[in-house]
């Protein structure tokens, strides 16, 4: 195999053994010991926290904002405890910092279905238009306003934050970044600013002193902490998702800085788009010792997935070769075949990416290796295998080429209700059909690397799954149990997914104009590169 110049050492000698095979049994294969279910008492008062970036926050088409829609609020609903379940909400103008699909729809209100030559004078206007409302209202109008101090939320996840980020940061010090970086109001600049720590200032706790001073782990650990002395633990299920952070970058900027001296530093960071597994490591057991603190009863952790799998890398030219899951260059969507100029547009080689590839394969080795150390000192945590879950979605990758597919790979049996939609869902960039419908994609929201409320419904279901393994009981809202098999209600999520019933129609493929709008706003710049989600460090 060949890698790119720069590559790690460590990366090439983990590529010596092979792709990583998933791991099928959340528990590894190590036992706990029987009397340990004996020795819990009662129900925790708080029944489900989650830690995480924006795959746990619920963000969606370059947004936060349906956080009610997130994998852990669909959790929380099936255990019959949405009414008790905290997070934060941005329901205003689309959320934080950009929400595409309503973007999308106001140019369709205005121009119609079809963005023709003659409305390409007057197009970015209503794009800048529609932006200045929306950045008015969450820098200057009422969503510039923090929320009044409520109890620790339960869904303390962020977007945009990478493992040092999830330690470091605190309401405290997200505020100072707001307090001596005020909004410019630069009408050539129009994403709200600083939206990230906009955001943060919703999901951290803010009551007293000691809250605002706070980190993720901190506020876990408060809750893990609370209780009436009838249950063992203050968390039943504590779920920890983070990581994929610190590989994104490279696909989302289609750039491989591998991290260096400073990769542990909030000022230093921004630089790097991908971790070396030494760096990643080293940032990952710095998180375990936190996670270590808080008093859960279950514990679960959760894989890294192959970043270049998301649709806003799309794979263009040949194979590298016979049976190779990688292409020639990866681009983002809007670039073709024909228009692609390896002189000109961003990029990534195959190289590149069987390099990120191989270098989240040894992040996930170490993850194992976390779990199983836990397993084997008697605690009860457990490895949901996201990576897995998302190679056996890969449409591209292995759904449409055979000969790449490994010996493991089984593909993804959808829920009933998914599997009878029509066109069928795939991990392919989202298109609309001209007609009010859907042509192709469906599992990925605009932005290309988040998941539409019905791919979030999947997540879900795998995380139900597991804590049922583990004995977790669910419940019905009045109160009874619910029998075996647990099932998420995509009926719901389907009726509330207006991504999959009715996508923006601006033209046959929403992938064009989203090329023309990044031309504008610099989206896939600015919203992963640091600009809007990205932290001013």
């Amino acid at each position: 195999m060949q890698f790119p110049e720069g590559t790690p050492r460590s990366v090439i000698d983990r590529a010596a053994s092979g792709p990583r095979k998933p791991a099928t049994d959340p528990t590894l294969g190590v036992p706990l010991p029987p009397e340990m279910a004996a020795q819990r008492t009662g129900t925790p008062p708080h029944r489900l926290v989650v830690i995480g970036d924006s795959l746990s926050q619920g963000f969606q088409s370059f947004a936060i904002h349906n956080t009610d829609l997130s994998y852990p609020a669909i959790i929380a609903r099936e255990l019959g405890w949405q009414r008790a379940f905290r997070f934060p909400r941005y329901r205003s103008h689309g959320g934080l910092p950009l929400n595409l699909e309503y973007l999308l729809r106001a140019l369709e209100d205005r121009h119609g279905a079809t963005l023709g030559w003659w409305d390409l004078p007057l197009a970015p206007f209503t794009v800048q238009s529609w932006m200045s409302e929306v950045e008015d209202y969450w820098e200057r109008g009422p969503g510039s306003v923090t929320p009044p101090a409520a109890p620790i939320n339960h869904n303390l996840s962020m977007f945009g934050w990478d493992l040092r980020d999830s330690l470091e940061w605190t309401f405290d010090r997200c505020a100072g970044v707001l307090a001596g970086n005020p909004p410019s109001n630069d009408l050539l600049d129009q994403p709200v600013e600083n939206a990230a720590f906009r955001a943060a200032l919703r999901v951290y706790p803010r009551a007293t002193a000691e809250q605002r001073a706070m980190t993720l782990f901190d506020a876990a650990r408060a809750l893990g902490e609370q209780g009436d002395g009838s249950s063992e633990s203050g968390i039943e299920t504590l779920i920890v998702f983070l990581g994929a952070n610190n590989a994104l970058k490279a696909a989302t900027n289609l750039e491989v800085a591998w991290s260096a001296p400073g990769f542990d530093r909030l000022g230093a960071k921004s630089h790097y788009t991908v971790w070396t597994p030494e760096h990643f490591r080293q940032e990952y057991d710095e998180m375990i010792e936190r996670v270590q603190r808080i008093s859960a009863r279950h514990v679960i952790l959760c894989t890294v997935p192959h970043v270049t799998i998301a649709p806003i890398t799309n794979g263009i030219g040949g194979k590298l070769g016979p049976r190779s899951r990688y292409f020639d260059h990866y681009v983002y969507p809007w670039v073709t075949e024909s228009t692609f100029s390896s002189h000109t547009d961003k990029h990534l080689s195959g190289e590149d990416a069987r390099a990120i590839d191989y270098a989240i394969d040894a992040y996930n080795d170490h993850l194992e290796a976390v779990v199983r150390e836990a397993r084997d000192n008697g605690k009860d945590w457990l490895l949901l295998d996201t990576a897995a879950l998302l190679d056996n979605l890969a449409s591209r990758r292995f759904y449409e080429d055979p000969s790449a597919r490994p010996a493991w790979w089984t593909g993804y049996e959808l829920p009933g209700e998914l599997a009878a939609l029509s066109p069928p869902l795939t991990t392919r960039f989202l298109a609309a059909d001209g007609n009010g419908g859907r042509s192709e994609g469906g599992l990925f929201s605009l932005d290309g690397v988040h998941p539409t409320t019905v791919g979030y419904g999947i997540l879900a279901q795998e995380f139900v799954t597991t804590m049922r393994a583990a004995g977790v009981p669910f419940y019905h809202p009045d109160g009874t149990p619910r029998k075996d098999p647990i099932n998420v209600d995509f009926d719901r999520l389907i009726l509330r997914d207006t991504l999959i019933r009715h996508p923006p129609q601006n033209i046959g493929s929403t992938k064009d104009i989203i090329g023309w709008i990044d031309e504008i706003l610099d989206l896939t710049g600015s919203s992963f590169g640091g600009g809007v989600l990205g932290t001013q460090e």
